[in-house]
């Protein structure tokens, strides 16, 4: 997908969601630490650059802030981690040409504004055709369930994928506050939809599309998008 040298590798385009409440409740969210920083550590020890972009750029919200997690504690306290997330690109400003891969991070944010960003549809597709690999975790496919292909297809129909499931949004107590239930969706969108039982590590790679079902997958994401680069 990329030369195996790092120093020419084009950089991965993590996203994270500008969101920052959940629905009507007036409970704080935003991108969830540990499905930013897992997968980071896994492009980081194998050299895969990675800059950060976000909906509406700038700072964006964070969820799961728990650094009794020893990698995000890592990165919580590096400086260049935290100034690469003060100062994330504003997605509609990416050229999608400099990028090989694009994912997207979970968190309860991204099924409000993922979903409806032109901007995620456009770079998504862009990256997609050009034979670069889409990745996301937990809600960040949430990105994926309205981006169409230049054919007028949805991306994710006839594509096996994971993602938080209708069970845990249950376990969590938020299905009646989201704007619609993710699993539920993608299915009706055509994809295949593999769950696990909740909490447990998924991942489901197919072809050039990976997508994990929740914070325990974040680092079998980053795994798998590692190996597809390094093809």
């Amino acid at each position: 997908m990329t030369d195996a040298n790092p120093s020419t590798r084009k950089p991965v385009l993590f996203v994270l969601t500008s969101h920052g409440i959940k629905g009507d409740t007036g409970q704080p969210t935003g991108f969830f630490l540990g499905e930013v920083t897992h997968p980071l550590a896994v492009m980081d020890a194998a050299g895969i650059p990675v800059e950060f972009a976000s909906i509406q750029g700038g700072e964006p919200p964070v969820d799961g802030f728990d650094l009794e997690d020893a990698t995000n504690a890592r990165y919580w306290n590096d400086e260049n981690f935290r100034r690469a997330i003060k100062n994330t690109a504003k997605l509609a400003d990416v050229d999608t040409s400099r990028y090989s891969a694009i994912f997207f991070a979970g968190g309860h944010g991204a099924i409000w504004d993922m979903p409806t960003s032109a901007d995620v549809d456009r770079t998504t597709r862009e990256i997609f055709e050009a034979g670069g690999v889409v990745a996301a975790v937990c809600h960040g496919p949430a990105a994926l369930v309205n981006v169409k292909l230049s054919d007028g297809s949805y991306l994710v129909a006839g594509r096996n994928v994971s993602a938080f499931t209708d069970s845990e949004e249950r376990a969590v107590g938020l299905d009646k506050t989201v704007p619609f239930l993710l699993a539920t969706t993608l299915v009706k969108r055509g994809a295949i939809h593999h769950p696990a039982q909740d909490w447990t590590k998924k991942v489901v790679v197919d072809g050039r599309l990976i997508t994990g079902q929740n914070p325990q997958s974040a680092t079998a994401v980053g795994e798998a998008l590692r190996d597809l680069l390094s093809v």
